[in-house]
């Protein structure tokens, strides 16, 4: 099965990863496209609360897969002994997606945007000189002086058309939407 149109956004711890996501989301949504996310975390995590019956089921029963149904969403908690990749996951949950918008997974092959905030960082995580340079689509930048290699896109957060010249950079590169 082949995954659906994939992208990650990366960047240093308080960088704004999770607005950059939240507002390329939306936008993609805006224009009528069904989007799906992953994000990608160090730690483990709880979607439920030690107090609910899901989490028993999960922590106490030790149950291997809990879902929990409601009338308007669906969570799926599944155990696993073995990480899987941003591809894998979308394969197996999100095949439906028109594209899937990462956050974080660093390490993947995944084409990627890196949000580069001078104001939280001195440096860029983008090297043109790294191997994995010719994986970044673009840079998104509060820093006036950064200028990348002509192989990267850079796009500055004071420009009012940063997030639809994104968008469109998505569509064209990681969607194959004629541009």
């Amino acid at each position: 099965m082949t995954p659906p149109a994939m992208v990650t956004v990366v960047g240093h711890k308080h960088a704004g990863k999770t607005t950059l996501v939240v507002q390329l989301v939306a936008e993609l949504i805006r224009r009528q496209y069904r989007v799906m996310t992953i994000k990608h975390g160090a730690h483990t995590f709880n979607i439920d609360p030690a107090t609910t019956d899901t989490y028993r089921h999960f922590h106490e029963g030790g149950a291997e897969r809990v879902a929990m149904a409601a009338p308007d969403r669906f969570a799926l908690v599944v155990r696993w002994t073995e990480e899987l990749g941003p591809v894998a996951i979308a394969q197996r949950y999100m095949a439906d997606a028109d594209v899937v918008v990462c956050e974080g997974f660093k390490r993947s092959l995944l084409p990627r945007i890196e949000v580069f905030r001078r104001a939280a960082h001195a440096t860029p995580l983008y090297d043109p000189a790294a191997a994995n340079a010719d994986r970044y689509l673009a840079v998104i930048t509060d820093d006036p002086a950064f200028r990348a290699a002509a192989s990267v896109t850079v796009l500055r957060f004071d420009d009012a058309d940063w997030l639809p010249a994104l968008a469109d950079l998505v569509e064209r590169s990681v969607m194959g939407v004629p541009g």
